[in-house]
């Protein structure tokens, strides 16, 4: 079976699909999508923290710059 991480090889145009590879591709995409969930969680989480302190307020947009970039590279 493919690893979760990475997307099973099927044949363009193929009309058939074997149900392992049906199986692995939802599997990816179930897995994707709630690693996206949960930088969005995180990312909301950062957002509202309010803070004074100027080095906290920096590591906190620097871990949101690190999460949006997490999120757009996931599409």
């Amino acid at each position: 079976m493919a690893n979760a991480l990475q997307q099973p090889e099927v044949e363009a145009g193929s009309e058939y699909v074997s149900e392992e590879a049906r199986r692995a591709a939802e599997l990816v995409r179930t897995e994707k999508a709630r690693h996206k969930q949960a930088l969005n969680l995180q990312r909301e989480n950062i957002l509202s923290q309010r803070t004074s302190n100027p080095a906290r307020r920096s590591a906190l947009e620097a871990a949101l710059a690190q999460i949006e970039k997490e999120i757009a590279s996931l599409g």
